[in-house]
């Protein structure tokens, strides 16, 4: 089983608890099913607000805690639900690629 941790953008977190991203890690769908195998979420955090420099901080803690993989939520580069996606989604994507090496960095959970 494949242990993932999600980071979701601040500015929802008052109007989504996420249901949809443990729904989908839960079923193996949207970009969990590019992992292969089943999943399970160890940590479920947020960028930290803008512009979202602790979600590379927040990345290396998920995979010092476990995660396999990291998921960005969909309200990141998504804009899901308020339709407004991150500005630095792209800046953040680098950054935590640059600080997580190897483990695998999914761009969407739904």
């Amino acid at each position: 089983m494949k242990k993932v941790g999600i980071i979701r953008c601040q500015q929802t977190e008052d109007i989504c608890p996420g249901t949809t991203d443990f729904i989908t890690v839960a079923q193996g769908k949207g970009s969990f099913a590019s992992l292969g195998e089943e999943c399970q979420i160890v940590g479920f955090v947020s960028c930290g607000g803008c512009p979202g420099k602790r979600a590379v901080a927040r990345a290396q803690m998920l995979v010092s805690r476990g995660a396999e993989a990291i998921a960005m939520a969909s309200c990141m580069g998504k804009g899901m639900p308020i339709g407004f996606p991150c500005p630095h989604f792209e800046q953040i994507c680098r950054a935590i690629r640059a600080k997580i090496g190897d483990v695998p960095l999914l761009e969407y959970t739904h």
